[in-house]
């Protein structure tokens, strides 16, 4: 009997759009492959609160998700990795992580321009108290407004004029094909410093058994991982482990892998933004998440010795 793949995706049309990368990689991989996207909304979608650290956090985006994968309902679940804990539930594995998008954020204005050509008291949108004090670590002139919902409800309150600019994540506005005509700016990783995962999908699957009873689908899951991405998100993963961090914390983290060497470098601030800490860390290493993982984890050590868990409020 030919096997059904069945892809579980949150019915956002920027996680629609994640999982039919998946779709079409994994078609690519296996012609003639039976598959289909299964919509869940999930906690987090239903929720209209303009922050949701103080109702549940990452996890209302995940939960009913990986409860469709207990359930057997669906055989993976694509995520954005940034949504994902920093450790997962008992029970679940990342089966894949494919090639990674610019993982980089971008204000996005009415008009051309970076973040210095914006206005004195200029308003900039944002839900994110991670980017809200990396914007006012380097403007601290502007009025950041909280700002949820998808893309374009973003991008439709910038047009209306109610705010000058509104930080996004690039991968995102590639993905939903929204960057060409816009005004945006990239901001520097190495000053404006993304959240860990950012850019890079999760493809969620349980533990113990080959993806719908297929091994080959798991070949072809393997196939798409992407070995530096795997590599690079491991080390980010294991740097917020390892501080504690939760989803209120305002934490940047942002590792890159290039010949041989891992660069891991994190910015994270106080839950008011007051206080703020960074480092970075470069080590010879190879490109398998276990080692990469290690390399996050010293770096979390050693801001740990600097007070990192008092400052985000951690363990």
């Amino acid at each position: 009997m030919p096997v059904r793949l069945r892809i579980g995706s949150r019915p956002s049309a920027l996680a629609l759009a994640q999982a039919g990368i998946v779709r079409s990689a994994l078609a690519a991989l296996i012609p003639g492959l039976d598959s289909e996207i299964v919509r869940i909304k999930t906690t987090g979608d239903r929720m209209t609160a303009p922050s949701l650290a103080n109702v549940g956090g990452k996890g209302l985006f995940i939960k009913e998700l990986e409860q469709a994968l207990a359930d057997r309902q669906i055989d993976i679940a694509v995520h954005s990795m940034k949504d994902l804990p920093a450790t997962l539930a008992s029970g679940f594995r990342i089966a894949a992580v494919p090639e990674r998008e610019d993982p980089r954020d971008a204000l996005v204005t009415r008009t051309a321009g970076g973040l210095g050509a914006l206005p004195r008291s200029a308003r900039v949108g944002t839900s994110s108290a991670r980017r809200k004090f990396e914007v006012m670590r380097l403007r601290p002139d502007l009025i950041v407004s909280p700002l949820r919902g998808n893309v374009d409800t973003r991008l439709e309150r910038l047009a209306k004029g109610e705010l000058d600019g509104v930080i996004l994540a690039i991968a995102g506005l590639k993905r939903l094909s929204r960057l060409d005509g816009l005004n945006h700016h990239a901001l520097d990783e190495r000053e404006f410093v993304p959240a860990g995962g950012q850019g890079a999908l999760a493809i969620e699957a349980v533990e113990s058994t080959p993806v719908a009873g297929s091994h080959e689908i798991e070949r072809a899951l393997a196939n798409l991982n992407d070995a530096r991405a795997s590599a690079e998100t491991a080390a980010e993963r294991a740097f917020l482990a390892g501080i504690g961090a939760s989803c209120e914390s305002p934490v940047g983290v942002h590792a890159v892998l290039e010949a041989g060497a891992l660069s891991v470098r994190a910015r994270l601030f106080s839950i008011d933004g007051s206080t703020e800490l960074a480092d970075s860390i470069s080590e010879r290493c190879d490109s398998s998440p276990a080692s990469a993982a290690a390399v996050g984890a010293r770096l979390a050590r050693r801001m740990l010795e600097r007070g990192a868990a008092a400052l985000i409020g951690g363990k």
